[in-house]
């Protein structure tokens, strides 16, 4: 009776995934499933397995090597997906160590570039609630802006491929209730625990104390997160609005930008630098810029040098022009 009450609480987690799938696939289209091995993952394809017909499913394990146990993890997966009868591919990649990205991101690129190349046009990953309340405390702990505190997209594209997620409001213990449910086994990434680590210092540390004050609190910054990705869509329809009003070709009207209020600018110069693939200045340098767009007399010259190319004012007009 526990475990009916429960599921009537919250409808069954394949119900959930079924209409998740239902408004962002189409029947019959073939699915790619991320799969790492661990609890999530080996429980998405599970429901998966549920829900589609085999030969449209599929899976992709990406072999690190940075842990001893990588090859047992790769047998792992290449076992459970024999048992349920979907196909597998495992890629190894080398993580660069030395990339200047450090280690986690070093690896989730490598990842996401294998990804790209070998998971067809549609991929799903299993990010749950858990991974949307740290990833929303971990950018607002390094200041983040409203697309920063969007956390974890639930759709996005990648060149030619979507990757959706649609565990992202399934807590923690509803995928692991699913798990014991249904006898999975699943693999333990022994780095998970390394709370030396950021993120495993939020999830282990600062999310259990959290949660023992706030029983909703994993469930709370994630919904949370979900209406900053909603201000943030509002904010890049605002900057289209206001792209489309001032735009001279491939730039804009010196004069049109100085009517717009500073955040109002701000917004436009960020979008624009989205669009590119630029990344964003420190929000100290992108304020002083704005600021002298706005001021600056005709025989000034405001210039912003960033990694990619520089932004300048000259002329009647802001350019951005791409380093040779």
């Amino acid at each position: 009776a526990m475990a009916a009450s429960r599921n009537s609480l919250q409808s069954s987690l394949p119900a959930r995934v079924a209409a998740f799938l239902a408004t962002r696939t189409t029947p019959g289209e073939n699915i790619c499933v991320g799969l790492s091995g661990g609890c999530d993952s080996v429980v998405l394809l599970h429901v998966l397995a549920v829900l589609c017909p085999r030969w449209n499913l599929r899976a992709v394990h990406v072999h690190h090597g940075l842990s001893a146990n990588a090859d047992r993890w790769a047998a792992f997966c290449a076992d459970y997906c024999r048992d349920l009868g979907i196909d597998l591919l495992v890629e190894r990649v080398e993580v660069d160590r030395h990339s200047g990205l450090g280690l986690e991101a070093a690896a989730r690129e490598a990842r996401y570039g294998v990804f790209s190349g070998s998971a067809g046009e549609l991929l799903l990953l299993g990010h749950h609630q858990g991974d949307q309340a740290e990833t929303l405390l971990f950018n607002l702990l390094r200041g983040a802006g409203v697309a920063g505190a969007a956390g974890i997209p639930v759709e996005r594209r990648r060149q030619h491929l979507r990757i959706l997620r649609p565990l992202l409001d399934v807590s923690r213990d509803e995928i692991e209730t699913y798990a014991r449910d249904h006898q999975l086994d699943w693999v333990d990434d022994e780095s998970n625990r390394d709370t030396g680590l950021s993120r495993n210092f939020l999830r282990h540390r600062v999310l259990t104390v959290l949660g023992a004050r706030f029983p909703a609190a994993e469930r709370n910054l994630a919904q949370a997160a979900g209406h900053f990705a909603e201000a943030d869509v509002l904010l890049g329809e605002l900057a289209l609005i206001d792209w489309q009003a001032a735009a001279d070709g491939e730039a804009l009207k010196l004069t049109m930008l100085r009517e717009l209020s500073l955040p109002r600018l701000k917004n436009l110069l960020r979008y624009r630098l989205r669009q590119l693939g630029w990344r964003a200045p420190a929000a100290v340098r992108l304020d002083e810029f704005a600021r002298q767009l706005q001021t600056a007399g005709a025989d000034r010259h405001p210039a912003l040098d960033l990694a990619e190319g520089s932004m300048i004012a000259g002329g009647g007009v802001l350019r951005w022009v791409a380093r040779r």
